[in-house]
């Protein structure tokens, strides 16, 4: 495994996450998976056979959503446009699932991307060379969807993934600002993946561009580790101050997921037995209904986040969790949280018995 994110990465184990296997629960409940990454690095291969040895344990997973995570760069040409290598590998996968060689899922049917917005005007010649990648032509806007420029920013760098050096201004600066504003005019919409202590500068962006729909990743970065360690309360005090405000923000959406990874801290992976969806639904719950209680449920979408998350859970399981904590919902709404934000939030293209039904505040 590389040493990319390696403070929140928890090691997978396989034989740990075989410790804890269930069924899958209410396997009728269509799902599109809002958030997972595929690549291909030195000690970690994560690709779509692995991705569909996952998946298909029993939940009804018709769509997924790609999101960014430095796979597959160009190594030659200029190097603002090698991020571009990622939608087109990205696409591929894609062009395979759709085949239908693969299943009835439609993997990477929304596709995230990078680009650096902090180039400011000059961002939109590779914005469009990411569209071409992922097949817009004409009326068709092919499979490219948005952009996730991370911003996670603490004083401590050891809580930052050294692949990414945000500035601690980044979301206000001019420059980023700049490129930022090239997204709505293409259809585009904007990942934010950044700390609990910085949504106050994520809603000042969403303020300042309510045209752009934004959507946050991960519940909000969560920490529990570092310098956060022991102070659950006080974090939590902090996060949800920022929720409130950031759920005024109509043209905002939330991801409810990443609470695997390590920077969350809760310590699931030092268990002898891998968590039970029972254990991880009571885990999450302050937060997962936290964000449901700001936004509902038409402004909220369950991702899996993984492989990332892979090293406090097994795919079922998660699901099963989500299935849990959702188990009070009505039927309509818990088509929000499992597939319909996520397929107006991206604009994905449904498949057959998924009606896309009201309209969401923050949707197309």
């Amino acid at each position: 495994m590389s040493n990319e994110g390696k403070r929140s990465q928890i090691p997978i184990r396989p034989d740990w996450l075989a410790t804890c296997h269930e069924e899958a629960l209410d396997p009728a409940q269509k799902i599109i998976d809002a958030h997972h990454h595929l690549f291909d690095r030195p000690g970690w291969r994560y690709l779509l056979d692995d991705l569909l040895l996952d998946i298909g344990n029993g939940h009804d997973i018709r769509a997924t959503v790609y999101v960014q995570g430095r796979a597959m760069l160009r190594t030659d040409g200029p190097e603002i446009t090698r991020p571009v290598g990622e939608t087109e590998f990205a696409n591929g996968v894609a062009a395979m699932s759709a085949s239908g060689r693969y299943g009835d899922v439609r993997v990477c049917a929304g596709i995230v991307g990078f680009a650096d917005l902090f180039l400011g005007n000059a961002v939109r010649p590779v914005l469009e060379a990411h569209l071409g990648a992922a097949g817009a032509y004409g009326d068709d806007p092919g499979r490219f969807r948005g952009i996730r420029h991370i911003a996670v920013w603490d004083p401590d760098p050891a809580m930052v993934n050294p692949a990414y050096q945000p500035t601690e201004d980044m979301l206000d600066s001019d420059a980023f600002r700049a490129g930022f504003s090239h997204l709505a005019p293409l259809g585009l919409s904007f990942d934010a993946w950044l700390l609990f202590h910085q949504i106050p500068r994520l809603v000042r962006l969403a303020r300042a561009f309510p045209e752009t729909k934004i959507v946050l990743d991960h519940c909000g970065g969560i920490a529990g580790i570092g310098a956060y360690a022991g102070k659950q309360d006080e974090v939590f005090s902090v996060w949800t101050s920022g929720i409130s405000d950031l759920a005024k923000c109509q043209n905002v959406m939330v991801k409810l997921g990443g609470l695997g990874l390590g920077l969350s801290g809760f310590g699931l992976e030092h268990q002898p037995v891998a968590p039970s969806s029972a254990q991880l639904a009571e885990t999450w719950r302050p937060y997962i209904e936290t964000v449901v209680g700001a936004f509902g449920t038409d402004r909220c979408m369950f991702e899996s986040n993984f492989p990332m998350d892979k090293g406090s859970y097994g795919y079922t399981n998660g699901w099963n969790a989500m299935k849990r904590l959702a188990g009070n919902f009505s039927q309509d709404e818990k088509d929000d949280l499992f597939w319909r934000s996520a397929a107006r939030f991206y604009r994905l293209c449904l498949t057959e018995g998924m009606d896309i039904g009201k309209k969401t505040k923050a949707g197309t």
